[in-house]
Formats: C-alpha cells, sequence, structure tokens
C-alpha cells in the first residue's frame, strides 16, 4: 500500500469497531453505543501503517454511519476529538 492509499474500512459490528486489514495488519476505531450516543472509544493504527492517514479513513467512514443513523457522538478517543475539531463539518454530530 503507497501512502494514503484508499483501504477498504468494514463495519465489524460484533465488535463494536470500524476495522482495516492493511499488509497483514489490523487498524480499528473502537466504540460503544449508549442509546442515542456513540462513544468513539480508541483508535489503533499499528506502527507498521502510521503516516498513511489510515486513520482518517477509519473515522471517517464511522462518523458517516453516525450521521446515517442520527447518533450523537462523544469522542473519547483523542484521535477522533482532534480530528472534529480539525474538520468542522463533523462537529454537528458531537453530544
Amino acid at each position: 500500500m503507497s501512502a494514503h492509499s484508499p483501504v477498504n474500512v468494514v463495519h465489524d459490528e460484533a465488535n463494536t469497531r470500524f476495522a482495516a486489514e492493511i499488509d497483514g495488519h489490523l487498524a480499528h476505531a473502537d466504540y460503544t453505543l449508549d442509546g442515542t450516543r456513540m462513544i468513539f472509544t480508541h483508535t489503533f493504527v499499528p506502527p507498521e501503517l502510521r503516516g498513511r492517514g489510515v486513520a482518517e479513513q477509519l473515522v471517517r467512514p464511522a462518523l458517516a454511519y453516525a450521521r446515517a443513523h442520527h447518533f450523537r457522538v462523544v469522542p473519547a478517543c483523542s484521535y477522533v476529538a482532534t480530528f472534529i475539531q480539525r474538520h468542522t463539518e463533523f462537529a454537528d454530530l458531537l453530544a
């Protein structure tokens, strides 16, 4: 995979995360649901994949899912909090 190539992100509902397997490594954005709130708890990108824009590619579809399902977002994960601050088009999702 070259830098910033699109990755195939899947919504792994059973494990409450958005995940992508890249070059044999698993990256994921974890969440929990609490009523109408989608709480992002952790974003993990293996060291081998860092600097390629993988975290953003996990978080964008996760936030799109939250929007489509009318969830309010709680960014307990520092990456998701910073991402929303930088991409204000998602600010309306904040709980």
